[in-house]
């Protein structure tokens, strides 16, 4: 994506954000005022899949909204801070989904940690594993910053099997107790927020492209590689209507958030599909406009930026998902089930063994690629077929 202009009149708003930002509050609108007619019980299945294939389309081109207002501000700001407004963004519709979802009409104890998982599973694998494919195949092994993705890769392995995994150990029943949670919460979300301060601060450059022929940026020599977006001063209005149009573009997602819940509610007890598939269905409205952004980034020979989207929106959902996920069940008295099954603690461990053995120090394969999309492959035969 070609740098924005730092001229003093910066460029008009395109016709397709106004025509995205118009279509998504004209169904605000129209969801506001007859969606409890629309959505009345009992519900129809003509009226759940119009309701649904609207809603569908209107988030997901939000989203798209979403993601092209945050790269024009990732490209302004310069990295990592460009990728970390973009991946909060994203998560932060997920967090509302979810939310929106524990908060609807039916009861989904599980939907955190499917969400979780299934954003895992395609984020960590499919979304990854296409990256070093596509990069790959067009320009041979990549290189990245191996103490970045280290990084992101230990976090991942703390966060998921204690909030994950750990829950099965405690209650037996994949519950935190009340004390627990809170603990498990606050600890989540205060070290979650260290990361992100040592990942803004002092640790920035663990998160930049490094030179050519490196696998690292020395202490010191924090700069930007020669294909790595850049700060651009004097545009204080491009970055403030950028930041506003975001804004617009996540309002209605949030306001949306919960017709979508009920249609899927209905959707999935109609067809008697695994209670899963909610999670997965999130994780696909969510990330897919992030995830075409980082196959994008590693087809432009931008690795480590397909790096800091995939690990680094891995890390912020579960850093963000977790602590919401806990309190909102806490507050509400909703009950929040967070351990995983034995099949998923499996696939679980492959992802994090799979991804270290990935992000060793060496440069991206394509033949990585391949293991991870396979790896996915698993996962999706064995969402249907335990």
């Amino acid at each position: 994506m070609p740098v924005p202009s730092s001229s003093a009149h910066p460029p008009r708003i395109p016709k397709t954000t106004w025509l995205k930002l118009g279509w998504a509050w004209l169904v605000v609108i129209a969801f506001t005022v007859y969606g409890g007619t629309w959505l009345a019980q009992p519900l129809t299945p003509v009226a759940a899949m119009l309701c649904f294939a609207v809603l569908f389309f209107t988030i997901i081109a939000a989203s798209f909204g979403v993601v092209h207002e945050a790269d024009l501000l990732a490209h302004r700001l310069g990295e990592p801070y460009g990728t970390l407004i973009l991946t909060l963004s994203i998560v932060s519709i997920e967090v509302i989904l979810i939310a929106s979802m524990l908060l609807g009409p039916g009861e989904f104890p599980t939907i955190g940690r499917d969400s979780i998982f299934a954003v895992m599973m395609i984020i960590l694998n499919l979304v990854m594993g296409l990256c070093l494919v596509v990069g790959g195949l067009k320009h041979g092994e990549q290189e990245y910053n191996a103490q970045g993705a280290n990084a992101y890769l230990t976090m991942i392995v703390l966060l998921t099997g204690t909030a994950l995994v750990l829950p099965n150990y405690l209650s037996g029943a994949g519950e935190f107790t009340t004390l627990q949670a809170w603990t498990i919460a606050a600890i989540t979300a205060g070290l979650y927020a260290v990361f992100l301060g040592l990942q803004m601060g002092r640790e920035k450059r663990l998160f930049i492209q490094p030179p050519a022929g490196q696998m690292a940026v020395t202490a010191g020599s924090a700069t930007p590689a020669p294909n790595e977006p850049t700060s651009e001063s004097g545009d204080n209005t491009s970055i403030w209507r950028s930041s506003a149009l975001l804004l617009g573009m996540i309002i209605p997602i949030v306001l949306l958030a919960h017709h979508l819940a009920i249609v899927i509610d209905y959707g999935v007890v109609t067809a008697g599909a695994p209670i899963a598939v909610s999670g997965v269905l999130i994780a696909i409205i969510v990330f897919t406009p992030e995830s075409l952004t980082a196959i994008k980034a590693a087809r432009s020979n931008e690795m480590q930026r397909s790096v800091n989207l995939c690990l680094g929106a891995f890390v912020s959902t579960v850093g963000l998902t977790v602590p919401a996920v806990l309190v909102i069940g806490l507050v509400t008295g909703k009950q929040v089930v967070m351990g995983i099954s034995m099949l998923e603690t499996g696939l679980l461990g492959l992802t994090v063994l799979l991804g270290m053995l990935s992000f060793n120090g060496q440069r991206t394969s394509v033949m990585q690629g391949a293991m991870h999309l396979a790896l996915f492959a698993v996962y999706g035969f064995l969402l249907f077929n335990p």
